[in-house]
């Protein structure tokens, strides 16, 4: 996919200046907006980065208006990592928060998504999409059926977001076959409101847009929360089979094959 704006660029990291890029990306976002951090956080190099970086497919979108040479021309990023290559890589990253054996036992060809980010400044235009159609493409090239990942809440207060997650457990829940469960070390129980108060309009609101894109697409959440007090968020466990996506976006993913 190439995007129609002529400073845009859309590919896969090539080398460890890419994954250095993506990675100082990934602090600016992820460290420093949102006060999160980890083993590997690189603080002095503004690097945000864990051992799973080196077995991931990293997607970049590339400003070519801005310093290559300082890192900072990555504006927007997708972490990749195909089922065939969790093993070597010691299985998935969200297995750290969700028990993923339905999936694994399904014998369906696996994706696992992740460290989605973009710049402030690139949020409500058409970078997300042009990472999005990026995805289309990797997913219809290699012949994925089920993407699944994490995705995040803003805020370690399960109370104060009590309305989505009750919303997103009562109407998105995914069914049994690819129904993920997050571990019990820090799990948190998404049904705190009976659906009789729930309010719609103020748990979209306060869903992450991510999310609702996923949710748009098809996209299921798995049971329970997991509470990330190293990176300050409530993370949900996000399953999408493309076999039951909404006929409009099959037909994007089968263009995308040329079919």
């Amino acid at each position: 996919m190439i995007p129609t704006e002529p400073y845009f660029s859309l590919r896969l990291a090539r080398d460890e200046r890419d994954l250095m890029a993506a990675q100082r990306l990934r602090y600016h976002v992820f460290v420093e907006e949102l006060g999160g951090d980890g083993e590997m956080v690189d603080h002095d190099r503004k690097l945000e980065r864990d051992a799973f970086d080196p077995h991931f497919d990293h997607l970049l979108l590339i400003d070519r208006r801005r310093d290559a040479e300082a890192l900072e021309d990555v504006v927007g990023v997708y972490r990749l990592l195909p089922g065939d290559r969790a093993e070597a890589a010691g299985g998935f990253y969200s297995e750290g928060e969700y028990d993923v054996s339905a999936l694994k036992s399904s014998g369906r060809r696996l994706l696992e998504l992740g460290r989605s980010c973009v710049l402030p400044e690139f949020r409500g235009g058409t970078a997300m999409l042009h990472l999005w159609n990026g995805l289309a493409d990797y997913v219809a090239e290699r012949e994925i059926e089920v993407l699944f990942g994490t995705a995040s809440f803003h805020g370690t207060d399960a109370e104060a977001l009590a309305q989505p997650l009750s919303y997103l457990h009562q109407n998105h829940l995914a069914p049994p076959a690819l129904r993920v469960r997050a571990r019990p070390e820090q799990y948190q129980k998404m049904n705190l409101v009976p659906t009789d108060q729930i309010d719609r309009k103020a748990a979209m609101l306060a869903t992450p847009a991510l999310i609702k894109a996923y949710l748009r697409v098809g996209g299921f959440v798995g049971e329970g929360a997991w509470i990330d007090h190293a990176f300050n968020t409530i993370d949900v466990c996000l399953v999408m089979d493309t076999a039951q996506m909404s006929s409009k976006h099959r037909d994007f993913y089968a263009r995308k094959q040329g079919q």
